[in-house]
């Protein structure tokens, strides 16, 4: 199933994502959590800065996402911040992100972690990463949107 607006609410996303890639197309995954690793969401102590997604025997796993324990979580047992997490996907949505990622230059991009009805969500993208040049042109862009906000203000106020 593609990504789509959410009922819930943002818990963390990915800065560099559109920054660094061309997303492409958007799939949304569920994710296998640990309790702690709830709550610590549900606390809003995660970070996708670092992530990337990758498919390894036609399963999908989320690698360096980064989900800081509660403060009140029991330390009975090793806990591991940045662990490996497996995604959720259906077997039809691992195969095409398997053929988009064989293909020179895909990328699985997390690009931000949000609730949807009570289930922790990941917005996952395929994506080519981006040159020098593609980012100082789409800073062009937006630098002259800008502008071009504040002369037509500027006119009509």
């Amino acid at each position: 199933m593609k990504g789509s607006e959410t009922s819930g609410g943002l818990i963390a996303r990915n800065p560099r994502a559109a920054h660094d890639y061309f997303i492409e197309d958007r799939f949304e995954a569920g994710m296998v959590l640990h309790g702690w690793e709830v709550k610590g969401l549900r606390s809003h102590r995660a970070h996708l800065k670092e992530s990337y997604a990758i498919i390894k025997d036609n399963e999908a796993w989320l690698i360096g996402a980064h989900i800081t324990p509660p403060p009140g979580c029991a330390r009975d047992r090793e806990i591991d911040p940045v662990r490996t997490r497996k995604l959720l996907l259906n077997r039809r949505e691992i195969a095409k992100l398997t053929g988009l990622v064989n293909r020179k230059g895909y990328t699985l991009v997390p690009i931000r972690l949000y609730w949807k009805r009570n289930v922790a969500k990941l917005e996952v993208g395929i994506g080519k990463g981006k040159h020098a040049y593609d980012k100082r042109a789409q800073e062009r862009k937006r630098d002259w949107e800008r502008e071009k906000k504040r002369l037509v203000n500027k006119l009509y106020h």
